[in-house]
């Protein structure tokens, strides 16, 4: 948790703030008041705001869940107003945008792995969406997301604020995914075939991953067919098509991209 305070600060004080870049969220927010009034620390801004955001979800998320997202607002807030003290890297704007996209997405991929909160619009959407009965937390939080970027367009004056809010939001979600999820993607594989005992013993004997036969039928020519289930990474598909080639040609294979893998041969479960 403090680690992603201190890369998501680090994206806020060291890249944004400095470039007048209101990129969204309770942060952004905070930005924008910083860079109305400098006299506002965007630390106490970002805490001062969550407060009442966090005594709305009390009943919503329970008290448990409210105070752990206490401590990591209080530490988002406190690291924030420490790094202001070093300044800026750069004050080029598309720079900012990029670096401090990644560093915030570090910090939301730490937040969501380990399962902490900074509380924000993310929680306050999710107390819009059940007041509401708004099926679309996501929805929520992205239209307030945007209102922020808006305001933060038109009281700075600078319509380019939102390109610039873009960057860092496309950024940040990328790499936030990429710490959820790992870098080295999987793929499923679905092999259609008549000879499915025979690609079974092949892809056993010359892969390391398991297999699944399922059962299936053509409903156009009613016959029986086998179904094989089996996942591989990016780098070993070329060598899964070879296999399942040499053994039956007319084999009909179906490959999905895997959001994520765990168990046995991949990524442990959590």
């Amino acid at each position: 948790m403090l680690l992603a305070c201190v890369f998501y600060s680090f994206g806020t004080v060291l890249f944004l703030a400095p470039n007048s870049i209101v990129a969204g969220g309770i942060s952004g927010l905070a930005v924008l008041l910083h860079i109305l009034n400098e006299n506002i620390p965007i630390g106490v801004a970002i805490i001062a705001m969550n407060v009442p955001i966090l005594l709305l979800g009390l009943k919503t998320c329970g008290w448990k869940f409210i105070i752990k997202c206490l401590i990591t607002i209080a530490c988002l807030g406190g690291i924030t107003d420490l790094m202001s003290l070093i300044p800026p890297i750069t004050d080029n704007k598309i720079l900012s945008s990029l670096y401090g996209g990644l560093c915030q997405g570090v910090g939301l991929g730490l937040y969501v792995k380990y399962e902490f909160s900074s509380g924000g619009t993310e929680l306050l959407g999710r107390i819009i969406a059940k007041f509401l009965k708004i099926p679309s937390i996501p929805l929520c939080v992205s239209v307030l997301d945007g209102i922020i970027v808006i305001l933060g367009a038109v009281f700075t004056k600078n319509p380019d604020n939102m390109l610039y809010a873009l960057i860092v939001v496309f950024v940040s979600m990328k790499v936030s995914e990429l710490i959820v999820v790992g870098i080295e993607k999987s793929k499923l594989c679905i092999i259609i075939s008549d000879k499915g005992e025979e690609i079974s013993d092949v892809l056993i004997s010359k892969s390391p991953r398991g297999i699944t036969m399922l059962e299936g039928e053509g409903m156009y020519t009613k016959k029986q067919h086998n179904v094989i289930l089996t996942c591989v990474k990016d780098r070993q598909l070329s060598q899964l098509k070879q296999l399942v080639k040499s053994v039956d040609e007319n084999a009909f294979i179906i490959i999905n991209e895997s959001v994520e893998v765990r168990g046995k041969g991949f990524s442990e479960l959590d």
